[in-house]
């Protein structure tokens, strides 16, 4: 556990940069300012972060959240970390160890070892250095977060072209895949702004997403940020929802996509896909290509994190099961490639994927 000094701060209010997207975190010179996506939609505020054990702390608790913005977090926690080293002696050490513990912040978004890697990239390229290379690692953590951005554009255009095919429709989502998961703009959702933008969007069905209601706290106040109509409903919702025949797509993120284009996603990602083909409905996955895992075979070498028993057992403080009740939690399921049409990432459009098609695109 963090002490005390090590545990993020509370720092203030957020607001949206001067284009009007949402940012879920900021460079602020020597530290990192994150909005605390746990107090939205009822508050908007920031955590103060110095160091890489704040940091790792900040993505277990899921005050940052989303696989994009899990990575470029922890690449920003490696920074605080050179920041806060001492003396210049042996500065490797150290930062590996940070990176070490943010590695073991959460298990399944690929993303945020993509990121990692980077970062380690850029230490092995300073290795001779007599200290830290801060402004090299600092360069590094900017460009993962500036690529993230623009890629999210890249992905939201192609997205918006797919659905065009068809025009205007309803959609479905689930989790949060918005600016509040990326670098900005975001991937799933992401492509409904662009294409909502294009006038290609006439409604979005929101999944609540339980146990921590992604879908109702943060995709649905995202869309009423930007005025795109959205209808939220309970997640077993869903079957009915589809079978009224009125959504066209169900679009969703990835914190995995192994080889063979399985999608490891927010749990209940399966069933949605599920029911999506049984009643007509395309599903689309929206991620970037650091999502892909190629040394995955299948999703069934994707590790599946799980969570504290108390995110089911209660509500706030009070208990809403029976003691001693036997909870399975986890966070992610797997959806088979076979139940996907479409995979977008900022490389292009995949259709039907297949292990042969990925390698091709992400060559």
């Amino acid at each position: 556990m963090p002490s005390p000094q090590d545990a993020p701060v509370a720092s203030g209010v957020h607001s949206v940069n001067t284009q009007g997207s949402i940012e879920p975190m900021r460079w602020r010179g020597d530290h990192l300012e994150l909005l605390d996506q746990r107090a939205l939609p009822e508050q908007i505020l920031t955590l103060r972060i110095d160091s890489a054990t704040q940091t790792a702390q900040a993505i277990v608790d899921m005050a940052v959240r989303g696989a994009p913005a899990i990575g470029i977090t922890a690449a920003y926690g490696v920074v605080l970390a050179a920041q806060r080293l001492e003396s210049a002696g042996d500065w490797r050490k150290p930062l590996e160890r940070a990176i070490s513990e943010l590695a073991g912040s959460r298990p399944t978004a690929v993303n945020l070892f993509w990121a990692l890697a980077r970062m380690q990239e850029t230490i092995d390229a300073h290795r001779e250095a007599s200290q830290a290379p801060l402004a090299a690692l600092l360069a590094t953590a900017k460009d993962i977060h500036r690529r993230d951005l623009e890629d999210n554009h890249c992905m939201g255009a192609l997205g918006a072209g797919v659905i065009a095919r068809g025009g205007p429709c309803a959609v479905m989502t689930h989790c949060n895949t918005g600016a509040l998961a990326t670098g900005g703009h975001g991937t799933a959702l992401g492509v409904i702004r662009s294409a909502w933008k294009r006038g290609l969007i006439s409604e979005v069905r929101v999944n609540e997403t339980r146990p921590w209601l992604q879908g109702a706290r943060l995709s649905a106040w995202e869309l009423q940020q930007e005025g795109i109509p959205a209808v939220l409903a309970v997640d077993s919702a869903a079957s009915l929802i589809l079978a009224e025949g009125k959504v066209e797509w169900l679009i969703v993120g990835a914190d995995r996509i192994a080889a063979n284009g399985d999608v490891a996603n927010k749990i209940g990602t399966l069933s949605l896909a599920v029911q999506a083909r049984h009643f007509g409905v395309k599903t689309m996955v929206v991620a970037p290509a650091s999502t892909f895992d190629q040394s995955l075979a299948s999703g069934a070498d994707i590790p599946i994190e799980t969570r504290s028993a108390r995110e089911l057992t209660h509500q706030g403080e009070r208990r809403i099961t029976p003691l001693d009740i036997v909870v399975y939690n986890p966070v992610f399921d797997i959806t088979p490639a076979s139940l996907v049409d479409v995979l977008i990432c900022e490389k292009g459009v995949i259709e039907t994927p297949d292990r042969e098609k990925i390698a091709a695109l992400l060559r």
